[in-house]
Protein backbone atom coordinates (compact mmCIF):
# COMPACT_ATOMS: atom_id res chain seq x y z
CA UNK A 1 0.00 0.00 0.00
CA UNK A 2 2.78 2.20 1.20
CA UNK A 3 4.45 1.69 -2.20
CA UNK A 4 0.87 2.42 -4.12
CA UNK A 5 1.32 5.46 -2.60
CA UNK A 6 4.25 6.63 -3.08
CA UNK A 7 3.50 5.08 -6.98
CA UNK A 8 0.66 7.73 -7.46
CA UNK A 9 2.58 10.32 -5.75
CA UNK A 10 5.51 10.40 -8.32
CA UNK A 11 3.34 9.65 -11.39
CA UNK A 12 3.79 12.10 -14.25
CA UNK A 13 1.13 10.71 -16.66
CA UNK A 14 -1.73 13.01 -17.54
CA UNK A 15 0.39 16.23 -15.88
CA UNK A 16 -0.85 18.16 -19.17
CA UNK A 17 -4.55 17.70 -18.67
CA UNK A 18 -4.57 20.31 -15.56
CA UNK A 19 -2.81 22.88 -17.68
CA UNK A 20 -5.04 22.36 -21.01
CA UNK A 21 -8.01 22.87 -18.88
CA UNK A 22 -6.65 26.04 -17.34
CA UNK A 23 -5.68 27.65 -20.63
CA UNK A 24 -8.77 26.73 -22.46
CA UNK A 25 -9.98 29.37 -20.57
CA UNK A 26 -7.91 31.67 -22.90
CA UNK A 27 -7.72 29.57 -26.31
CA UNK A 28 -11.15 30.34 -26.28
CA UNK A 29 -11.69 33.65 -25.08
CA UNK A 30 -8.25 34.27 -28.06
CA UNK A 31 -10.24 32.70 -30.57
CA UNK A 32 -13.40 34.81 -29.68
CA UNK A 33 -11.71 37.88 -29.76
CA UNK A 34 -10.33 36.81 -33.00
CA UNK A 35 -13.92 35.96 -34.34
CA UNK A 36 -15.34 39.09 -33.60
CA UNK A 37 -12.58 41.26 -34.75
CA UNK A 38 -12.82 39.38 -38.29
CA UNK A 39 -17.08 40.56 -37.59
CA UNK A 40 -15.91 43.80 -37.09
CA UNK A 41 -13.50 44.32 -39.75
CA UNK A 42 -16.09 42.69 -42.33
CA UNK A 43 -18.60 45.38 -41.19
CA UNK A 44 -16.07 47.75 -41.48
CA UNK A 45 -15.61 46.59 -45.06
CA UNK A 46 -19.64 46.87 -45.88
CA UNK A 47 -19.60 49.80 -44.42
CA UNK A 48 -16.73 51.76 -46.79
CA UNK A 49 -17.87 49.75 -49.86
CA UNK A 50 -21.30 51.43 -49.03
CA UNK A 51 -20.34 54.95 -48.72
CA UNK A 52 -17.86 54.18 -51.51
CA UNK A 53 -21.07 53.18 -53.70
CA UNK A 54 -23.20 56.72 -52.25
CA UNK A 55 -20.50 58.94 -53.00
CA UNK A 56 -19.93 57.86 -56.45
CA UNK A 57 -23.37 57.96 -57.35
CA UNK A 58 -23.53 61.22 -55.53
CA UNK A 59 -20.55 63.07 -57.61
CA UNK A 60 -22.62 61.47 -60.83
CA UNK A 61 -24.97 64.06 -60.68
CA UNK A 62 -22.35 67.13 -59.93
CA UNK A 63 -22.93 68.63 -63.73
CA UNK A 64 -23.27 72.64 -62.19
CA UNK A 65 -27.15 72.71 -63.35
CA UNK A 66 -30.04 73.20 -61.44
CA UNK A 67 -30.85 70.81 -58.46
CA UNK A 68 -27.62 69.11 -58.53
CA UNK A 69 -27.59 68.80 -55.03
CA UNK A 70 -30.40 67.86 -54.46
CA UNK A 71 -29.93 65.03 -56.94
CA UNK A 72 -26.72 64.06 -55.53
CA UNK A 73 -28.69 63.48 -52.19
CA UNK A 74 -31.26 61.36 -53.69
CA UNK A 75 -29.15 59.00 -55.69
CA UNK A 76 -26.59 58.67 -52.39
CA UNK A 77 -29.80 57.93 -50.73
CA UNK A 78 -31.88 55.61 -53.02
CA UNK A 79 -28.85 53.87 -55.18
CA UNK A 80 -27.29 52.87 -52.57
CA UNK A 81 -28.00 48.61 -52.07
CA UNK A 82 -25.10 47.63 -49.90
CA UNK A 83 -25.66 45.68 -47.05
CA UNK A 84 -24.20 44.70 -43.78
CA UNK A 85 -25.13 41.25 -42.23
CA UNK A 86 -22.32 41.82 -39.69
CA UNK A 87 -24.02 44.43 -37.60
CA UNK A 88 -26.65 43.13 -34.82
CA UNK A 89 -27.80 46.03 -33.64
CA UNK A 90 -31.94 45.28 -34.82
CA UNK A 91 -31.27 47.85 -37.35
CA UNK A 92 -32.18 45.55 -39.94
CA UNK A 93 -29.47 44.82 -42.55
CA UNK A 94 -29.63 47.81 -45.26
CA UNK A 95 -27.24 50.79 -45.01
CA UNK A 96 -28.76 53.88 -44.88
CA UNK A 97 -27.99 57.72 -45.48
CA UNK A 98 -30.30 60.47 -44.66
CA UNK A 99 -31.74 62.80 -47.26
CA UNK A 100 -30.00 65.89 -47.18
CA UNK A 101 -30.40 68.14 -50.58
CA UNK A 102 -28.95 71.30 -49.28
CA UNK A 103 -25.67 72.79 -50.72
CA UNK A 104 -23.76 73.24 -48.08
CA UNK A 105 -20.74 70.99 -46.02
CA UNK A 106 -23.03 70.49 -42.92
CA UNK A 107 -24.85 66.75 -42.13
CA UNK A 108 -23.65 63.48 -43.49
CA UNK A 109 -23.96 64.45 -47.22
CA UNK A 110 -21.49 67.44 -47.38
CA UNK A 111 -20.41 69.86 -51.00
CA UNK A 112 -17.42 70.85 -51.11
CA UNK A 113 -16.25 73.34 -53.97
CA UNK A 114 -12.39 72.80 -53.59
CA UNK A 115 -10.71 69.20 -53.75
CA UNK A 116 -9.26 70.04 -50.23
CA UNK A 117 -12.28 70.02 -48.81
CA UNK A 118 -11.43 73.97 -47.44
CA UNK A 119 -14.60 75.80 -48.75
CA UNK A 120 -17.95 74.89 -48.67
CA UNK A 121 -20.35 74.89 -51.58
CA UNK A 122 -23.22 77.20 -51.63
CA UNK A 123 -25.05 76.33 -54.34
CA UNK A 124 -25.31 74.12 -57.35
CA UNK A 125 -23.35 75.69 -59.74
CA UNK A 126 -20.48 75.44 -57.49
CA UNK A 127 -20.54 71.80 -55.70
CA UNK A 128 -18.00 70.44 -57.43
CA UNK A 129 -17.31 67.71 -54.61
CA UNK A 130 -19.38 65.28 -52.71
CA UNK A 131 -18.13 63.66 -49.26
CA UNK A 132 -20.86 60.86 -47.65
CA UNK A 133 -21.02 59.74 -44.46
CA UNK A 134 -23.19 56.32 -43.83
CA UNK A 135 -25.30 56.28 -40.50
CA UNK A 136 -23.31 53.82 -38.03
CA UNK A 137 -23.56 50.58 -36.71
CA UNK A 138 -22.88 48.46 -34.42
CA UNK A 139 -22.15 44.88 -33.70
CA UNK A 140 -22.38 42.74 -30.41
CA UNK A 141 -19.63 40.89 -29.45
CA UNK A 142 -21.00 36.69 -30.03
CA UNK A 143 -18.19 34.50 -28.84
CA UNK A 144 -16.25 37.27 -26.45
CA UNK A 145 -16.63 36.79 -22.58
CA UNK A 146 -19.52 38.35 -21.33
CA UNK A 147 -21.37 37.26 -24.53
CA UNK A 148 -23.70 40.37 -25.83
CA UNK A 149 -22.37 42.99 -22.85
CA UNK A 150 -19.88 44.64 -25.03
CA UNK A 151 -19.91 45.99 -28.69
CA UNK A 152 -17.59 47.53 -31.42
CA UNK A 153 -19.45 50.45 -30.59
CA UNK A 154 -20.67 52.86 -33.44
CA UNK A 155 -18.88 52.58 -36.06
CA UNK A 156 -19.31 54.36 -39.74
CA UNK A 157 -17.35 55.29 -43.11
CA UNK A 158 -16.72 58.10 -45.26
CA UNK A 159 -15.91 58.85 -49.10
CA UNK A 160 -14.77 61.52 -50.82
CA UNK A 161 -15.64 62.40 -54.66
CA UNK A 162 -15.63 64.06 -57.89
CA UNK A 163 -16.68 64.32 -61.09
CA UNK A 164 -13.82 64.20 -63.89
CA UNK A 165 -14.46 65.53 -67.50
CA UNK A 166 -12.28 66.20 -70.15
CA UNK A 167 -13.24 68.89 -73.28
CA UNK A 168 -12.17 67.93 -76.76
CA UNK A 169 -11.34 69.38 -79.86
CA UNK A 170 -10.98 72.69 -78.92
CA UNK A 171 -7.97 75.50 -78.98
CA UNK A 172 -5.58 75.98 -76.05
CA UNK A 173 -7.16 79.25 -74.69
CA UNK A 174 -7.83 80.21 -71.08
CA UNK A 175 -9.35 83.15 -69.79
CA UNK A 176 -8.22 84.65 -66.11
CA UNK A 177 -11.61 85.29 -64.83
CA UNK A 178 -12.09 88.64 -64.63
CA UNK A 179 -13.84 89.34 -61.88
CA UNK A 180 -12.27 86.87 -59.76
CA UNK A 181 -12.38 89.21 -56.89
CA UNK A 182 -15.62 89.76 -56.86
CA UNK A 183 -17.28 86.28 -58.97
CA UNK A 184 -14.61 83.52 -58.11
CA UNK A 185 -17.17 81.19 -59.54
CA UNK A 186 -17.79 83.41 -62.71
CA UNK A 187 -21.80 83.00 -63.09
CA UNK A 188 -22.26 83.03 -66.29
CA UNK A 189 -25.46 84.27 -66.73
CA UNK A 190 -24.13 87.51 -65.65
CA UNK A 191 -22.22 87.70 -68.50
CA UNK A 192 -23.53 85.97 -71.78
CA UNK A 193 -23.99 88.96 -74.57
CA UNK A 194 -21.10 91.43 -72.87
CA UNK A 195 -17.75 91.67 -74.44
CA UNK A 196 -14.80 91.25 -72.81
CA UNK A 197 -11.48 92.50 -73.54
CA UNK A 198 -8.35 90.01 -72.67
CA UNK A 199 -5.35 91.00 -72.84
CA UNK A 200 -2.19 88.48 -73.36
CA UNK A 201 0.32 87.96 -70.71
CA UNK A 202 3.45 86.53 -72.61
CA UNK A 203 4.55 84.82 -69.68
CA UNK A 204 6.23 87.49 -67.48
CA UNK A 205 4.69 87.06 -64.33
CA UNK A 206 1.68 86.02 -62.33
CA UNK A 207 -1.30 86.28 -64.74
CA UNK A 208 -3.85 88.61 -63.28
CA UNK A 209 -7.75 89.18 -63.65
CA UNK A 210 -8.82 89.56 -67.70
CA UNK A 211 -5.26 88.21 -68.94
CA UNK A 212 -5.50 85.09 -71.54
CA UNK A 213 -3.06 82.78 -72.02
CA UNK A 214 -2.76 78.79 -73.19
CA UNK A 215 -3.10 75.47 -72.20
CA UNK A 216 -0.88 72.82 -72.97
CA UNK A 217 -2.75 70.10 -74.52
CA UNK A 218 -0.28 67.31 -75.16
CA UNK A 219 0.39 68.64 -78.41
CA UNK A 220 4.07 69.96 -77.98
CA UNK A 221 5.61 72.97 -75.95
CA UNK A 222 6.33 76.38 -77.69
CA UNK A 223 4.36 78.73 -80.11
CA UNK A 224 4.99 76.62 -83.11
CA UNK A 225 2.50 74.01 -81.70
CA UNK A 226 0.36 77.09 -80.74
CA UNK A 227 0.10 78.33 -83.64
CA UNK A 228 -0.86 74.79 -85.07
CA UNK A 229 -3.88 74.24 -82.50
CA UNK A 230 -4.97 77.68 -82.72
CA UNK A 231 -4.78 78.05 -86.65
CA UNK A 232 -5.89 74.60 -87.91
CA UNK A 233 -8.58 73.05 -88.69
CA UNK A 234 -7.88 69.67 -87.57
CA UNK A 235 -6.00 69.43 -83.68
CA UNK A 236 -3.61 67.60 -83.04
CA UNK A 237 -4.43 67.07 -79.61
CA UNK A 238 -8.10 65.45 -78.29
CA UNK A 239 -8.90 65.91 -74.51
CA UNK A 240 -8.12 67.79 -71.79
CA UNK A 241 -9.36 67.32 -68.55
CA UNK A 242 -12.08 69.33 -67.85
CA UNK A 243 -11.17 69.58 -63.72
CA UNK A 244 -7.53 70.65 -63.74
CA UNK A 245 -5.37 71.73 -67.06
CA UNK A 246 -1.68 72.44 -66.93
CA UNK A 247 -0.55 75.90 -68.91
CA UNK A 248 1.89 76.59 -71.36
CA UNK A 249 3.46 79.55 -72.50
CA UNK A 250 3.49 81.36 -75.83
CA UNK A 251 4.70 84.92 -77.41
CA UNK A 252 0.89 86.76 -78.16
CA UNK A 253 2.34 88.29 -81.30
CA UNK A 254 3.38 84.89 -83.39
CA UNK A 255 -0.08 83.07 -81.84
CA UNK A 256 -1.99 85.80 -82.68
CA UNK A 257 -1.20 85.39 -86.45
CA UNK A 258 -3.02 81.56 -86.48
CA UNK A 259 -6.20 83.30 -84.25
CA UNK A 260 -6.43 85.69 -87.20
CA UNK A 261 -6.87 83.32 -90.03
CA UNK A 262 -10.36 82.72 -88.60
CA UNK A 263 -10.77 85.95 -90.37
CA UNK A 264 -9.40 85.46 -93.40
CA UNK A 265 -5.60 87.39 -92.64
CA UNK A 266 -2.74 85.52 -93.05
CA UNK A 267 0.28 87.33 -92.34
CA UNK A 268 3.57 86.05 -92.86
CA UNK A 269 5.53 82.48 -91.01
CA UNK A 270 2.34 80.79 -90.95
CA UNK A 271 3.51 78.45 -93.60
CA UNK A 272 4.46 75.69 -91.08
CA UNK A 273 0.83 76.19 -89.16
CA UNK A 274 -1.18 76.73 -91.62
CA UNK A 275 0.19 75.16 -95.50
CA UNK A 276 1.94 77.12 -98.72
CA UNK A 277 -1.79 78.14 -99.41
CA UNK A 278 -3.23 78.42 -95.76
CA UNK A 279 -5.31 75.99 -96.45
CA UNK A 280 -4.79 74.02 -93.10
CA UNK A 281 -6.20 76.84 -91.48
CA UNK A 282 -9.19 78.15 -93.29
CA UNK A 283 -11.95 81.06 -92.24
CA UNK A 284 -15.05 81.00 -91.03
CA UNK A 285 -17.72 81.41 -94.14
CA UNK A 286 -18.62 84.91 -92.44
CA UNK A 287 -15.38 86.82 -91.77
CA UNK A 288 -17.35 90.07 -91.05
CA UNK A 289 -14.38 92.82 -89.69
CA UNK A 290 -13.90 96.27 -89.46
CA UNK A 291 -11.22 95.93 -91.71
CA UNK A 292 -10.47 96.87 -95.88
CA UNK A 293 -8.65 94.81 -97.90
CA UNK A 294 -6.06 97.17 -100.30
CA UNK A 295 -5.16 95.06 -103.51
CA UNK A 296 -4.61 91.49 -103.29
CA UNK A 297 -2.36 91.63 -99.95
CA UNK A 298 -3.85 89.30 -97.27
CA UNK A 299 -1.86 89.84 -94.05
CA UNK A 300 -2.38 92.85 -91.82
CA UNK A 301 -0.86 96.41 -93.06
CA UNK A 302 -0.18 98.48 -89.66
CA UNK A 303 -1.69 102.18 -90.34
CA UNK A 304 -2.43 101.28 -94.36
CA UNK A 305 1.26 100.56 -95.19
CA UNK A 306 1.10 98.61 -98.49
CA UNK A 307 -0.98 96.11 -99.76
CA UNK A 308 -3.26 93.53 -97.74
CA UNK A 309 -5.77 94.64 -94.48
CA UNK A 310 -5.79 97.89 -93.02
CA UNK A 311 -8.10 99.91 -91.42
CA UNK A 312 -10.34 102.05 -93.29
CA UNK A 313 -9.60 106.06 -93.81
CA UNK A 314 -13.14 106.67 -92.59
CA UNK A 315 -12.53 104.75 -89.48
CA UNK A 316 -15.28 103.99 -86.66
CA UNK A 317 -16.00 107.24 -85.71
CA UNK A 318 -15.28 108.24 -82.28
CA UNK A 319 -18.17 108.35 -80.75
CA UNK A 320 -21.21 106.30 -80.93
CA UNK A 321 -23.83 107.08 -83.77
CA UNK A 322 -26.62 109.43 -81.40
CA UNK A 323 -29.28 107.42 -79.95
CA UNK A 324 -31.60 109.41 -82.29
CA UNK A 325 -30.31 107.92 -85.66
CA UNK A 326 -29.78 111.20 -86.75
CA UNK A 327 -27.83 110.89 -89.71
CA UNK A 328 -27.41 112.42 -93.19
CA UNK A 329 -27.36 110.06 -96.21
CA UNK A 330 -23.95 111.96 -96.75
CA UNK A 331 -22.84 110.50 -93.25
CA UNK A 332 -24.43 106.66 -94.05
CA UNK A 333 -22.49 106.46 -97.56
CA UNK A 334 -19.11 107.80 -95.84
CA UNK A 335 -19.58 105.03 -92.80
CA UNK A 336 -16.59 102.68 -92.76
CA UNK A 337 -17.40 98.94 -92.30
CA UNK A 338 -18.39 98.64 -88.30
CA UNK A 339 -17.51 94.81 -88.18
CA UNK A 340 -19.02 93.41 -85.07
CA UNK A 341 -18.05 96.63 -82.64
CA UNK A 342 -17.30 96.63 -79.10
CA UNK A 343 -19.31 97.61 -76.21
CA UNK A 344 -19.46 101.26 -76.59
CA UNK A 345 -17.83 101.51 -73.39
CA UNK A 346 -14.37 99.71 -74.93
CA UNK A 347 -14.81 101.18 -78.08
CA UNK A 348 -12.93 104.41 -78.27
CA UNK A 349 -9.60 103.54 -76.52
CA UNK A 350 -7.62 100.50 -75.77
CA UNK A 351 -8.54 100.48 -72.03
CA UNK A 352 -12.38 101.78 -72.40
CA UNK A 353 -14.54 103.16 -69.63
CA UNK A 354 -16.65 100.13 -69.09
CA UNK A 355 -17.55 100.02 -65.25
CA UNK A 356 -17.04 96.79 -65.26
CA UNK A 357 -13.03 97.49 -66.06
CA UNK A 358 -12.37 94.98 -69.12
CA UNK A 359 -16.03 93.36 -68.95
CA UNK A 360 -18.72 95.58 -71.10
CA UNK A 361 -22.21 96.25 -70.60
CA UNK A 362 -23.23 94.23 -73.21
CA UNK A 363 -24.60 97.85 -75.39
CA UNK A 364 -23.03 97.42 -78.83
CA UNK A 365 -23.61 100.03 -81.51
CA UNK A 366 -26.20 98.06 -83.50
CA UNK A 367 -27.84 101.37 -85.25
CA UNK A 368 -24.10 101.85 -86.32
CA UNK A 369 -23.46 98.23 -87.30
CA UNK A 370 -26.54 97.80 -89.88
CA UNK A 371 -26.18 101.82 -91.37
CA UNK A 372 -22.51 100.09 -92.24
CA UNK A 373 -23.40 100.59 -96.02
CA UNK A 374 -20.42 99.34 -97.29
CA UNK A 375 -19.48 96.17 -95.74
CA UNK A 376 -22.64 95.21 -93.20
CA UNK A 377 -25.51 95.79 -96.19
CA UNK A 378 -23.50 94.05 -98.62
CA UNK A 379 -22.72 97.25 -100.51
CA UNK A 380 -26.47 98.53 -101.80
CA UNK A 381 -27.16 100.41 -98.83
CA UNK A 382 -29.63 99.01 -96.09
CA UNK A 383 -32.36 101.34 -97.77
CA UNK A 384 -32.03 99.40 -100.90
CA UNK A 385 -31.65 96.30 -99.61
CA UNK A 386 -34.05 96.42 -96.84
CA UNK A 387 -36.77 98.73 -97.86
CA UNK A 388 -38.07 97.95 -93.94
CA UNK A 389 -34.89 100.15 -93.20
CA UNK A 390 -35.99 103.24 -95.20
CA UNK A 391 -37.69 105.18 -92.37
CA UNK A 392 -33.96 104.85 -90.64
CA UNK A 393 -32.85 107.81 -93.06
CA UNK A 394 -35.73 109.91 -91.05
CA UNK A 395 -34.41 108.85 -87.42
CA UNK A 396 -37.70 106.39 -86.64
CA UNK A 397 -36.61 104.51 -83.86
CA UNK A 398 -39.44 102.31 -84.09
CA UNK A 399 -38.96 101.22 -87.44
CA UNK A 400 -35.56 100.24 -86.92
CA UNK A 401 -36.44 98.23 -83.45
CA UNK A 402 -39.34 96.61 -85.35
CA UNK A 403 -36.49 95.18 -87.90
CA UNK A 404 -34.82 94.18 -84.97
CA UNK A 405 -37.86 92.15 -83.68
CA UNK A 406 -38.93 90.90 -86.71
CA UNK A 407 -35.63 89.19 -87.29
CA UNK A 408 -34.63 88.57 -83.94
CA UNK A 409 -37.30 88.50 -81.44
CA UNK A 410 -35.46 91.59 -79.59
CA UNK A 411 -34.20 95.09 -79.62
CA UNK A 412 -31.14 93.86 -78.58
CA UNK A 413 -29.62 91.21 -80.18
CA UNK A 414 -26.21 90.19 -79.40
CA UNK A 415 -23.16 89.88 -81.93
CA UNK A 416 -23.24 86.06 -81.84
CA UNK A 417 -27.38 86.59 -82.77
CA UNK A 418 -26.87 88.79 -85.48
CA UNK A 419 -23.64 86.57 -86.84
CA UNK A 420 -26.01 83.25 -87.13
CA UNK A 421 -28.82 85.71 -88.58
CA UNK A 422 -26.26 86.67 -91.54
CA UNK A 423 -25.24 82.97 -91.42
CA UNK A 424 -28.46 81.61 -92.48
CA UNK A 425 -29.15 84.48 -94.73
CA UNK A 426 -25.76 84.27 -96.47
CA UNK A 427 -26.20 84.82 -100.07
CA UNK A 428 -27.95 88.10 -98.71
CA UNK A 429 -25.82 89.17 -96.36
CA UNK A 430 -22.26 88.13 -96.78
CA UNK A 431 -20.50 90.24 -99.70
CA UNK A 432 -16.64 89.45 -101.28
CA UNK A 433 -14.80 92.98 -102.60
CA UNK A 434 -17.32 95.36 -101.95
CA UNK A 435 -15.88 98.69 -102.89
CA UNK A 436 -19.47 101.30 -102.31
CA UNK A 437 -18.73 104.03 -100.29
CA UNK A 438 -15.28 103.32 -99.63
CA UNK A 439 -12.39 105.55 -100.37
CA UNK A 440 -9.32 104.56 -102.94
CA UNK A 441 -8.94 101.27 -104.01
CA UNK A 442 -9.93 99.28 -101.07
CA UNK A 443 -12.81 96.94 -101.03
CA UNK A 444 -14.72 95.27 -97.72
CA UNK A 445 -15.69 91.68 -98.05
CA UNK A 446 -17.60 89.93 -95.44
CA UNK A 447 -16.68 86.23 -96.83
CA UNK A 448 -13.00 85.13 -97.61
CA UNK A 449 -10.86 86.49 -100.56
CA UNK A 450 -7.88 85.27 -99.13
CA UNK A 451 -8.28 81.81 -98.24
CA UNK A 452 -8.46 79.13 -101.26
CA UNK A 453 -11.52 79.35 -103.04
CA UNK A 454 -14.55 77.07 -100.61
CA UNK A 455 -12.22 77.01 -97.79
CA UNK A 456 -14.45 79.11 -96.07
CA UNK A 457 -15.95 76.65 -92.89
CA UNK A 458 -20.18 77.11 -92.52
CA UNK A 459 -20.67 75.26 -88.84
CA UNK A 460 -22.05 71.64 -88.92
CA UNK A 461 -22.06 68.76 -87.27
CA UNK A 462 -19.07 67.34 -88.21
CA UNK A 463 -17.71 71.12 -88.12
CA UNK A 464 -17.22 73.44 -85.19
CA UNK A 465 -17.95 77.29 -86.07
CA UNK A 466 -14.72 78.77 -86.66
CA UNK A 467 -15.31 82.13 -85.00
CA UNK A 468 -16.75 79.95 -81.60
CA UNK A 469 -14.20 79.11 -79.11
CA UNK A 470 -14.39 76.63 -75.61
CA UNK A 471 -12.05 78.33 -73.27
CA UNK A 472 -10.95 77.82 -69.65
CA UNK A 473 -12.08 80.04 -67.57
CA UNK A 474 -9.46 80.20 -64.02
CA UNK A 475 -8.64 82.21 -60.81
CA UNK A 476 -5.19 82.70 -62.06
CA UNK A 477 -4.69 84.97 -59.01
CA UNK A 478 -5.89 83.04 -56.24
CA UNK A 479 -4.04 79.56 -57.80
CA UNK A 480 -0.61 81.75 -59.28
CA UNK A 481 -0.65 81.13 -62.73
CA UNK A 482 2.75 81.85 -64.43
CA UNK A 483 4.36 80.39 -67.29
CA UNK A 484 3.88 76.73 -67.28
CA UNK A 485 1.82 75.75 -64.19
CA UNK A 486 0.00 72.49 -63.38
CA UNK A 487 -3.40 71.03 -62.49
CA UNK A 488 -5.08 74.53 -62.50
CA UNK A 489 -8.28 74.59 -61.42
CA UNK A 490 -10.92 75.26 -64.23
CA UNK A 491 -13.46 77.50 -62.58
CA UNK A 492 -15.89 77.12 -65.74
CA UNK A 493 -15.83 75.80 -69.77
CA UNK A 494 -16.69 79.01 -71.45
CA UNK A 495 -18.31 79.60 -75.02
CA UNK A 496 -17.20 82.86 -76.53
CA UNK A 497 -17.23 84.51 -79.91
CA UNK A 498 -14.65 86.43 -81.42
CA UNK A 499 -16.21 89.51 -82.74
CA UNK A 500 -12.64 90.96 -84.12
CA UNK A 501 -9.46 90.35 -85.79
CA UNK A 502 -6.14 91.10 -82.84
CA UNK A 503 -4.64 94.06 -84.47
CA UNK A 504 -3.90 97.54 -83.52
CA UNK A 505 -6.40 99.73 -84.30
CA UNK A 506 -4.01 103.14 -84.80
CA UNK A 507 -5.37 104.99 -87.62
CA UNK A 508 -7.30 108.06 -86.65
CA UNK A 509 -6.69 107.29 -82.50
CA UNK A 510 -5.68 104.25 -81.02
CA UNK A 511 -8.41 102.08 -79.95
CA UNK A 512 -6.99 98.62 -79.68
CA UNK A 513 -3.81 96.96 -79.20
CA UNK A 514 -2.33 94.43 -81.22
CA UNK A 515 -2.41 91.77 -77.78
CA UNK A 516 -6.15 92.28 -77.22
CA UNK A 517 -8.66 89.61 -78.21
CA UNK A 518 -12.22 90.68 -78.60
CA UNK A 519 -14.63 88.11 -76.93
CA UNK A 520 -18.34 88.17 -76.68
CA UNK A 521 -19.52 85.53 -73.83
CA UNK A 522 -22.02 83.61 -75.69
CA UNK A 523 -22.67 80.61 -72.66
CA UNK A 524 -21.37 77.80 -70.47
CA UNK A 525 -19.98 74.99 -73.01
CA UNK A 526 -22.20 72.42 -73.49
CA UNK A 527 -21.80 68.72 -73.10
CA UNK A 528 -22.36 66.49 -76.70
CA UNK A 529 -23.50 63.11 -76.41
CA UNK A 530 -23.17 62.42 -80.33
CA UNK A 531 -19.68 60.61 -81.21
CA UNK A 532 -19.95 62.94 -84.49
CA UNK A 533 -19.98 66.60 -82.40
CA UNK A 534 -16.96 68.71 -83.35
CA UNK A 535 -16.67 69.79 -79.83
CA UNK A 536 -18.13 67.83 -76.31
CA UNK A 537 -17.04 67.87 -72.36
CA UNK A 538 -16.85 64.04 -71.82
CA UNK A 539 -18.04 63.21 -68.62
CA UNK A 540 -15.75 60.31 -66.94
CA UNK A 541 -16.82 58.00 -64.33
CA UNK A 542 -17.13 59.64 -60.80
CA UNK A 543 -13.88 59.03 -59.66
CA UNK A 544 -13.50 58.54 -55.63
CA UNK A 545 -10.79 60.41 -53.91
CA UNK A 546 -10.72 58.96 -50.11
Amino acid sequence: MRRSAFGIYGDNDGAVAPTLAISLFALIAAGGLAFDYARMASMDTELQSAADQAALAAASQLDGGAGACARAAAAAQNMLTNRTYMANDSAGTAVTIPSEPTCDASGLVRFYKDIGKTTAATSDADAKFVEVQVDPRQSYYALTPIVGAISSGQMTAIAFAGLDSAICKVPPLMLCNPNEGSDPDFTIANYVGKGIRLVANDGGGIYGPGNFGFLDVGAGNGAASLRNELGRAALAADCVRGTGVDTEPGNMISVRDALNTRFDIYDNGLTQACGNNGALCPPSINTRKDLVQKGNGCGFQQNGNGNGWREPDNDYPNRPIEASHALTDAQVATLAPAGYPRDICHAFSPTGDCSGGRIGSGTWDRFAYFKSRSTNSGGSGPTAEYPQLQPMTTASTTAFNSFLTTNFGTTTPTRYQVYQWEMNNLAARLKTNVTAGLVGSLASSSQPVCAPVGSGITPSATQIDRRVLSVAVVNCTAQGVRGHSTGVAVTKWLDIFLTEPSVARTRTVTRTDNSDVYIEVIGQTQNATDEGAVQLVKKSVPYLIE
